[in-house]
């Protein structure tokens, strides 16, 4: 049946090969705990109790794992039960009333715009010698931080999907749900500048993959990292800060800037507002910040 489920995910539900992947670790991980809980392999699915379950998350915080990693474990196993009671796999889900570890919250560390404009005037220069990696790093920052995709969105984005004209772009995000995010004019300008540098590694001017190596393949998700890792530090903007800033960053100068959360939450894909409003407390913070730096009574 865990196959079966594993097909569901990829197939009808169409999750990514890298959460897939997080559904079938965390799946035999339960497994293993569950042939050494009851002490035999011969275990059925139909027999896992709330008891178990509760067992499995004590066992996973004796391994040192944190309580987001723990909640995600237990939303996996859930979603499996739940495939299986539909299936007639089992009668009961026992997870389904289980409650999940709180999870810590994270604040998303995002640039300044200081920063961002550090970052920018690098990258610019370098992309005036008109090189693949100056043209095409630029390309990179105007995407993640101009427009806010994700890093896999931006790996596995084609030319096909880019209208400069409309100044728009058509981008496939978790779950496979499409979304149209607009693209800056600046961003235009960076793919004019980087366009006859991609054609040269032999790559179509109209069909296949917007980032490339010099052989003309899809640059990997390493490569992209590495890349802007490389500017952030020679910027100095490296200290706490990663490829996925860029787009904490958009995100926080929107909403900085008066964008409301709605706009927000649909510009970066978001099925849920409570995962774009963790935004608002980064803004709150920033503000809290100044009036402790600026006001005198603040202390």
């Amino acid at each position: 049946m865990t196959e079966l489920f594993l097909r569901h995910l990829a197939d009808e539900r169409q999750l990514s090969p890298n959460t897939v992947t997080a559904y079938r670790r965390d799946l035999a991980d339960l497994a293993a705990f569950l042939t050494d809980y009851y002490g035999t392999p011969d275990w059925s699915w139909d027999h896992v109790d709330r008891m178990a379950l509760r067992g499995f998350l004590g066992w996973g915080q004796r391994r040192g794992l944190g309580r987001r990693t723990l909640a995600r474990k237990l939303s996996g196993v859930r979603t499996f039960l739940h495939f299986l009671h539909g299936e007639g796999g089992i009668q009961v889900n026992a997870a389904r009333s289980l409650r999940a570890p709180r999870a810590e919250r994270i604040l998303p560390e995002h640039l300044g715009h200081a920063g961002v404009g550090a970052l920018f005037d690098l990258a610019e220069a370098r992309a005036a010698e008109n090189t693949l990696v100056g043209t095409r790093t630029l390309v990179v920052l105007e995407f993640l931080y101009g427009s806010g995709l994700r890093l896999a969105e931006l790996h596995g984005l084609d030319v096909e999907a880019i209208d400069g004209v409309s100044e728009q772009v058509r981008v496939l995000g978790k779950g496979r749900k499409e979304r149209i995010v607009p693209l800056t004019g600046a961003a235009v300008t960076a793919l004019r500048r980087y366009e006859p540098r991609r054609l040269e590694t032999g790559a179509s001017d109209r069909r296949g993959p917007l980032l490339v190596n010099p052989s003309g393949a899809r640059l990997s998700r390493r490569s992209i990292q590495k890349g802007v890792r490389d500017l952030l530090e020679a910027a100095g903007q490296g200290e706490a800060h990663s490829v996925h800033s860029l787009r904490h960053s958009f995100a926080t100068h929107l909403l900085d800037g008066g964008a409301d959360l709605m706009s927000v939450k649909e510009l970066l894909g978001h099925v849920s507002l409570s995962t774009t409003r963790i935004y608002t407390h980064t803004s709150r913070e920033r503000l809290r910040q100044i009036y402790r730096d600026a006001h005198p009574r603040s202390t």
